[in-house]
């Protein structure tokens, strides 16, 4: 009888610090959004098309939808302000209870090159990573190239929130410009990223 409760005691504690580490996991408050470049660095731009102005309007649609769903958003710019990357993780990291997504859009030299992309720096980053892309490439008809690890990004390794850079398609090459230089493409693109952060939480 004293070895039976013993058992019963021990998967009730097992079964408690389960718990406690899928809401520790999982429990955020507070979305951190970082519209790339910006001020002075225009990032990647093709034709008059300019990334910062590109990452900003996807972040403030993303905002919104975040703000709908009831979660706290905070933007490390609301205009074209060049922040360096240091300042940008120092916002993200006055946060606990909080992920950070930075969004960007790419180019290459070949102008071939497209798709949508994700990186992350740990191994909780990398689910939400996951997430994202799925979704992403899901609803974006367009080469899927994948999660990678981007510890070389400095608001990926400075930052001690869960986060993820998305790169949401490719300005340098021209049929991937065209789409995303219309709003409608970065409105799908900012309500999938949504749904990405809302089923991590």
């Amino acid at each position: 009888m004293l070895e039976k409760s013993r058992i019963v005691r021990g998967r009730g504690l097992l079964w408690l610090l389960l718990v406690l580490l899928l809401t520790q996991a999982s429990a955020f408050r507070t979305v951190v959004i970082d519209p790339g470049h910006g001020g002075k660095d225009d990032g990647a731009k093709r034709y008059g098309v300019k990334e910062k102005d590109l990452n900003l309007d996807t972040a403030k649609r993303l905002e919104k939808i975040l703000k709908r769903h009831g979660l706290h958003v905070v933007m490390t710019r609301r205009s074209d302000r060049y922040l360096r990357l240091q300042e940008r993780a120092k916002i993200a990291n006055r946060y606990q209870d909080a992920i950070f997504i930075s969004i960007h859009y790419n180019a290459h030299r070949d102008a071939s090159v497209k798709g949508i992309e994700t990186f992350y720096a740990t191994l909780a980053g990398r689910k939400l990573a996951a997430g994202i892309q799925d979704l992403l490439t899901r609803r974006i008809g367009t080469r899927n190239r994948g999660i990678k690890v981007g510890k070389q990004y400095a608001v990926l390794n400075k930052t001690r929130l869960v986060s993820v850079l998305v790169e949401g398609g490719f300005i340098s090459n021209p049929w991937e410009r065209r789409r995303l230089n219309g709003a409608w493409y970065r409105q799908i693109v900012a309500e999938q990223i949504a749904k990405g952060i809302l089923i991590h939480r």
